[in-house]
């Protein structure tokens, strides 16, 4: 049975995973990719799948999504009972307000972001910082303390929906919409012979750093490798030069810091093959884990793959499904072509 875009997104945006918390995630990632490699494991965070014979005469390449996504630290519960935050990757500050949200401590418990009434605040178009954040759950100090602790990670909470047509909107799909594409990508070449091996990672603490990359690409040592991350996505007000559309296919990125020879040969693939695209330019580092990979060891050949994603770092980003599958295809395509 063919995986399902839509539902495997929603399963995988379900569960949280804010720098290397909650190992459900890897272990749902893990039951998928055994369907299609017997070498699955995990290290350091990262979910790593092996497919082919390495051998010295064939190349081997590295397909890597992030699974980790933006969210929030307990540093300090008030004499009141609130609990006090830090953020964990870059939080979009105008969102904050009223949000509501789940400490993940012994259990889960639900609060919201505390907000004045406009009836009382002094500036209604104030940006709250992060240091004036409180979050309310109800209890009081002492019956807090015995289920959430400093250190413990706080999620956005919000559901997972089927907007109009195949367009979908939740929390995560930075960068969980890539990982679907890379499970897809498995999926499709499950069975068919290659001119080369692959290694499939889902890299932790890609919002922190990029740190899962740097040491999942240092231990596996590709000689080629494709990040499939997420790229602004058109609304109505940005530049159209640094966006892509939703349903128009994957952004190929061409940047100092990436192989040139690999963004066109995607660009002639998807060219050949009828896969729709679009290209993305960049002036320096690409802000995704390729920066690592181009550095790592002796340098590896990189490229960027992305999916065009709205209201980035937002617990309401928006994608097409379609840009999953044509993302999935391109990358096929690619590996079917590599010797």
């Amino acid at each position: 049975m063919l995986l399902d875009i839509k539902n495997t997104l929603k399963e995988v945006t379900s569960r949280v995973n804010i720098g290397n918390y909650d190992g459900s995630l890897e272990e749902y990632l893990c039951d998928i990719l055994r369907k299609y490699s017997n070498d699955v494991y995990t290290k350091n965070g990262n979910v790593i799948a092996n497919f082919g014979i390495r051998t010295d005469d064939k190349p081997h390449i590295l397909l890597d999504a992030h699974i980790d996504q933006i969210g929030m630290v307990v540093t300090y519960i008030t004499d009141e009972g609130f609990i006090k935050v830090s953020n964990v990757g870059g939080l979009d500050k105008r969102l904050l307000s009223a949000q509501e949200v789940t400490i993940h401590g012994k259990k889960n418990i639900l609060g919201v972001i505390c907000t004045l009434p406009p009836h009382i605040k002094g500036n209604e178009d104030e940006v709250l910082n992060i240091d004036d954040i409180f979050i309310d759950t109800g209890y009081p100090k002492e019956r807090l303390e015995n289920i959430v602790s400093l250190g413990d990670y706080v999620s956005f909470r919000k559901d997972f929906l089927n907007l109009v047509g195949d367009r979908v909107s939740s929390p995560s799909l930075d960068d969980r919409c890539g990982v679907v594409a890379l499970l897809k990508v498995a999926e499709a070449l499950h069975g068919i012979s290659l001119d080369c091996s692959y290694t499939i990672m889902f890299s932790s603490q890609e919002e922190v750093g990029e740190r899962g990359a740097l040491i999942g690409a240092y231990d596996i040592n590709p000689d080629y490798a494709i990040e499939v991350d997420v790229s602004f996505g058109l609304t109505n007000s940005e530049n159209p030069r640094k966006c892509g559309e939703l349903g128009k296919g994957a952004m190929i990125g061409f940047a100092p810091v990436l192989d040139r020879c690999m963004s066109k040969q995607l660009v002639q693939i998807a060219d050949s093959c009828n896969i729709p695209y679009q290209v993305e330019i960049m002036n320096g580092e690409t802000g995704t884990n390729a920066d690592r990979f181009s550095v790592s060891r002796g340098g590896v050949k990189a490229v960027t793959v992305s999916i065009p994603l709205k209201y980035m770092h937002t617990p309401v980003e928006v994608i097409d499904v379609n840009d999953v599958q044509y993302t999935a295809n391109l990358v096929v395509e690619y590996l079917k072509r590599l010797h």
